[in-house]
């Protein structure tokens, strides 16, 4: 590919998760282990996960302000052996509906400085949309109303505040779907009881659509493929 510059978002950062399987095939280790590392030593961040289900294996999430950065990831995770079943590119965002946020937040959002959060190691990702169904159409209401509704939302999730990290990235004309959800926690049923929480507001009982869960634990990349044998 001709040219230097880098291909990426003018705010914020490209968020790509990768999911893979490796049961069964030959991995190689020490490329993933160098992919990984140019990425974080290029300023990014990547988040290793070992995947439970029969949906795969590994989940690499992987932050970085270049596109061509996050290709290449992907290009040497693929020549590694690892058989990619499903990805999910997101860009980091401030919502719309954040407008008064703390610009230390916003950049929080935009910018994050450390994934996973201290030890909170259970991880959980899913695409979701906003219906537009007819009498349930998201997009054809007000503003402020679909502002209040957002607040609502909001305040269901601050009751998580401490057992819950959330990063939100944005996917419009990016994905299939709309944002994509990480969540960390200490606990498995943490993130259990957040979503299952969040789904009676009514911006999300009346308006979400959830695509697949990917759940898995968080760790080093060497920890991670040692656990799934690779």
């Amino acid at each position: 590919m001709t040219g230097n510059s880098a291909v990426g978002p003018t705010v914020g950062l490209g968020a790509l998760h990768l999911f893979g399987k490796v049961t069964g095939r030959a991995v190689e280790r020490q490329p993933i282990v160098d992919a990984v590392e140019a990425v974080r030593k290029d300023g990014g961040i990547v988040v290793p996960v070992a995947l439970l289900g029969h949906k795969g294996d590994l989940a690499l999430m992987a932050l970085h302000r270049d596109f061509l950065t996050l290709r290449r990831l992907q290009t040497a995770v693929v020549g590694a052996g690892v058989e990619l079943v499903d990805s999910y590119l997101s860009l980091t965002e401030v919502s719309e509906y954040a407008d008064g946020l703390p610009e230390n937040m916003k950049q929080a959002r935009l910018h994050p400085k450390k994934l996973p959060p201290g030890d909170k190691r259970a991880w959980c990702f899913y695409p979701m949309s906003k219906r537009r169904n007819v009498g349930a159409n998201w997009f054809r209401l007000p503003f402020d109303e679909r502002k209040a509704l957002m607040a609502e939302h909001g305040q269901s999730g601050r009751a998580f505040a401490g057992r819950i990290l959330q990063l939100i990235t944005g996917s419009t004309g990016l994905d299939d779907f709309e944002w994509g959800v990480t969540l960390f926690a200490d606990h498995p049923d943490d993130l259990k009881e957040v979503v299952y929480t969040l789904r009676y507001d009514e911006a999300s009982a009346l308006y979400g659509e959830f695509g697949t869960f990917y759940t898995g634990i968080c760790g080093e990349v060497d920890e991670v493929l040692a656990e799934l044998g690779a």
